[in-house]
């Protein structure tokens, strides 16, 4: 998948600077709060990666190219966990990110 193609737009840039790490450290916190068994805190890590996921999905809405439609709950899970976990972290460590944002 061509990532740039899929996040030109500078408002969709924002949300997901902020979003992405909000799913990562929301993931993380919801596995810790699961095997240490604070199950009432999981509950309320769980809320961060959806609602990065709600914003995200918000952001791509605001996309000229619009993202291909998930094929199945496998390809939701597949492609959300790459992108999550790596390749918006290669498109921003990359500088693809602050070029994209100045609409290069």
């Amino acid at each position: 998948m061509d990532y740039a193609k899929y996040h030109q737009d500078r408002r969709n840039l924002l949300i997901h600077i902020i979003a992405v790490p909000v799913f990562v450290l929301g993931t993380g916190g919801l596995i810790w709060a699961l095997l240490t068994a604070n199950f009432l805190v999981a509950l309320a890590f769980l809320a961060a990666p959806m609602l990065s996921l709600a914003a995200q999905g918000r952001g791509h809405r605001l996309e000229p190219v619009p993202p291909e439609p998930f094929a199945g709950p496998g390809d939701f899970i597949r492609r959300i966990v790459a992108e999550q976990f790596g390749r918006f972290w290669l498109f921003l460590v990359s500088g693809k990110w602050s070029k994209a944002l100045r609409g290069g």
